[in-house]
């Protein structure tokens, strides 16, 4: 049974409860500002790619640290496993077939996933925290040390990607092809991940998060959910990593780094965590700025980055979306006030 209009509008939090799964007005923004890119910068097609593959990683993490609460650093494990898989079926002539090979991609990083949280979701804290970045290092030192199959330090350059469909040519000089093909994955897992969040089980993993006592107490199966979160975000990090195989031509150990698991938390720290426009905003932010601060200051970008993510996260609650949120209160509190 809905409640009725004025009981709503009389408790604003409700009405927020029931209404926050509706697509809101200003929703399909994102969406057409990434088509207006693909006609507005023909050149830099190439940086678009790889922004949206950046989102859909942000995307991944957000779910499992944003929403379930599970701390975790080593998320570029999924996202290499997905790229190592892809490369390696396409450079050893086993499968090349882009949407095929993208599931297959998936399908490796979520059973790592599964059978490493099944081991690392029995741990919290700073314990969990160091075990996923171990599981990170395990897996980097496998690929280095397995040169026959992944190629070691070097990789696997030029890899043969064929069309997609048999139509769309990926040629990395000129990523027309890449860039709508990314786009249509990240909308795809986009409108998976909305969907999951807002359904009751994306709501119990917010209680998980909030507070798995109560949860414990209410009798959600709380191990088993979180388990399969770790599961479904793994095999979006490695849609991630597939994708940027595909969309570049190569992979090697950088995909398996401390630098890009940590290039996502800041990410999320920037955007906002658990929300799910955060990594959106997160990764429009932090390449940009990496972009014009490694121009201005070669030497020294880093330190502009680590100055504005210091001031980010003590004037910022949960990033730059936070900043809009609380602006959004503010001015819907001045406008009770002066009806009142």
């Amino acid at each position: 049974m809905s409640a009725p209009a004025h009981e709503l509008g009389a408790r604003p939090a409700v009405h927020d409860l029931v209404g926050r799964h509706r697509l809101r007005a200003w929703e399909p923004l994102p969406w057409i500002l990434a088509l207006a890119f693909y006609f507005a910068f023909p050149n830099h097609l190439g940086f678009g790619a790889d922004l949206l593959v950046t989102i859909l990683f942000a995307l991944s993490l957000d779910l499992a640290l944003g929403y379930a609460g599970i701390v975790t650093l080593g998320h570029a494990a999924f996202f290499g496993a997905g790229a190592y898989t892809v490369g390696m079926l396409a450079h050893h002539g086993i499968w090349s077939e882009p949407i095929s090979s993208l599931a297959m991609g998936a399908a490796v990083a979520a059973l790592i996933g599964l059978a490493s949280g099944l081991i690392l979701l029995r741990t919290t804290g700073l314990t969990l925290l160091m075990l996923t970045l171990c599981t990170m290092a395990l897996l980097e030192e496998a690929a280095n040390m397995g040169e026959r199959y992944t190629g070691g330090f070097d990789g696997l350059p030029n890899l043969p990607i064929p069309p997609l469909f048999g139509l769309f040519e990926f040629n990395p000089l000129y990523p027309r092809a890449q860039y709508l093909y990314v786009l249509g994955v990240l909308f795809l897992c986009f409108v998976f991940v909305r969907t999951l969040v807002y359904s009751p089980f994306g709501q119990s993993l917010t209680g998980i998060r909030e507070n798995v006592l109560r949860m414990h107490a209410v009798g959600a199966p709380v191990r088993s959910r979180l388990i399969v979160a770790y599961a479904i975000s793994a095999a979006l990090a490695g849609l991630a990593g597939g994708l940027f195989t595909q969309a570049t031509g190569y992979v090697n150990l950088a995909v398996l780094g401390l630098e890009r698991a940590a290039g996502v938390m800041i990410i999320l720290i920037l955007g906002g965590y658990g929300r799910l426009y955060g990594a959106f905003v997160g990764a429009v932010a932090y390449m940009l700025l990496e972009h014009v601060l490694a121009k201005a200051y070669p030497t020294a970008w880093q330190l502009g980055l680590g100055i504005t993510l210091i001031t980010v996260a003590l004037f910022a609650r949960n990033g730059v979306i936070g900043i809009f949120d609380s602006l959004r209160r503010r001015l819907a509190g001045k406008t009770r006030g002066s009806a009142l």
